[in-house]
């Protein structure tokens, strides 16, 4: 008589279960997943240590705020050389060398701004500006590239939640890091701390290429693919343009939105002025506080729900209702939200309906969008990935600021602005469909 013989349970070990409530970690898998977390969790920070000094240098500069503008179209048209560029370099080196070489291009460059401003060349705050537009996109655009080679498409869908979490910490921490050391340490100063922490952010990476090497290490060691730059791969492929036209329209509408708000806010301010509410407190002072305390408070509200929503439901969706119906959450709230301000839009109304879009934003919709691209090639992750994250992106923050400049020429109401994201909401919905059905094909799910 034959007795079978029962195969033994994987035992998880200690960090696999600590991540058990929030993410389905299996065995071995939680030290690259923590790792990854922590690697994202820095670069988030420098982005928010960066964040003050760009706003700093740009509003001290000359132009000032105009110049904010016109530097969106400035980092399109950058884009479209970078894009190339970085696409060509993935072809001729391995993923580990693409990323350190991509991340010390950017110390340097922090370096360079950091000795330039000390002979104080003319209009480096506008090249701040502009070069922050790029890094903070192309930097985290690898990122995921890289957790998208590392995962299966099994394992990205369980793990990317706990992993993106670092990303919310990052952005808190960062601003904190930012307010506590800026005035004894110095603006220009605070670009070198950010070279350290990209510096230990390479090491990071490269313990994670290490331990992952065994599972392919042939991919590890190849170069991606070269049949094209990342534009060539999205304009070809029907999924992957799908993305690129989300990630534009969402960015259209997210801007949209934060224009709203600040209108809004800022002629409440003034209103307040006229009536003399601010008392013996200088107009300009006044508007400054009264703006500032409001959006301390509404960002506080954005990264504590952003926090909780990915901590504890952004995985669970994902398991239960799958990476196509997570596409048509935040749409549906936006377009819920937006209805709503076309016909109020009260200042209250608008702060709720923003606190929901843009913690679904960082949260669910950012593990989601990062999920989309765990089934295609390697060489969509790198360079598409990086044409969509960066160009398409920033594509939706210029049609955003050619519709304020044709809104105030014809003196458009918030209203009118909240019922033209209503109709581009529709449109996003209608490519949230239209992925979901490339999705199906090419996971045959």
């Amino acid at each position: 008589m034959t007795v079978a013989t029962a195969m033994p349970t994987p035992q998880r070990g200690t960090l696999d279960r600590l991540l058990a409530p929030f993410v389905d970690a299996r065995e071995g898998e939680a030290g690259t997943a923590l790792l990854l977390m922590l690697n994202v969790f820095l670069l988030l920070t420098c982005y928010y240590i960066l964040k003050p000094v760009r706003e700093a240098l740009i509003l001290s500069s000359a132009g000032g705020a105009e110049a904010k503008s016109y530097a969106s179209a400035v980092m399109v048209v950058l884009l479209i050389f970078f894009v190339p560029a970085y696409s060509s370099f993935a072809s001729r080196v391995s993923r580990i060398r693409l990323i350190t070489g991509v991340t010390m291009f950017f110390i340097a460059c922090l370096v360079g701004f950091y000795l330039l401003a000390q002979v104080k060349v003319p209009y480096l705050g506008i090249a701040f500006f502009v070069w922050m537009g790029i890094f903070n996109v192309a930097i985290i655009a690898q990122f995921w590239s890289f957790a998208n080679d590392v995962y299966t498409e099994e394992q990205g869908k369980r793990l990317f939640a706990i992993i993106a979490f670092g990303s919310t910490l990052g952005a808190i921490l960062g601003s904190s890091v930012a307010k506590v050391l800026i005035q004894p340490v110095g603006v220009y100063q605070l670009m070198l701390v950010t070279a350290v922490l990209l510096g230990v952010s390479i090491l990071i990476t490269r313990a994670v290429d290490q331990r992952e090497r065994d599972r392919a290490p042939r991919a590890a060691a190849e170069p991606t693919p070269d049949t094209g730059d990342g534009f060539r791969l999205v304009m070809r492929d029907r999924y992957l343009l799908g993305i690129a036209l989300l990630m534009l329209v969402l960015n259209f509408v997210n801007t949209n939105g934060e224009y709203i708000l600040g209108r809004t806010l800022s002629s409440i301010a003034e209103a307040n002025v006229r009536a003399g509410l601010n008392g013996a407190t200088p107009a300009s002072d006044y508007k400054q506080t009264l703006i500032g305390s409001y959006y301390a408070g509404f960002l506080t509200w954005v990264n504590v729900v952003t926090a909780i929503v990915q901590l504890f439901v952004v995985s669970r969706f994902l398991k239960w209702f799958g990476v196509r119906k997570a596409l048509f959450v935040m749409p549906l709230i936006s377009l819920g939200g937006y209805a709503i301000m076309a016909v109020m839009p009260v200042l209250s109304i608008i702060r709720a309906v923003k606190i929901a879009e843009n913690s679904t934003d960082y949260s669910l919709q950012n593990t989601t969008r990062q999920t989309l691209f765990l089934p295609t090639s390697r060489e969509a992750k790198y360079k598409a990935k990086a044409a969509i994250d960066t160009f398409f992106f920033r594509s939706g923050d210029v049609l955003s600021a050619g519709l304020v400049f044709v809104g105030s020429m014809i003196a458009l109401a918030p209203k009118a602005f909240a019922a033209i994201n209503v109709v581009l909401v529709i449109a996003w919905l209608v490519i949230a469909v239209w992925i979901g059905r490339e999705h199906k094909k090419l996971t045959q799910t």
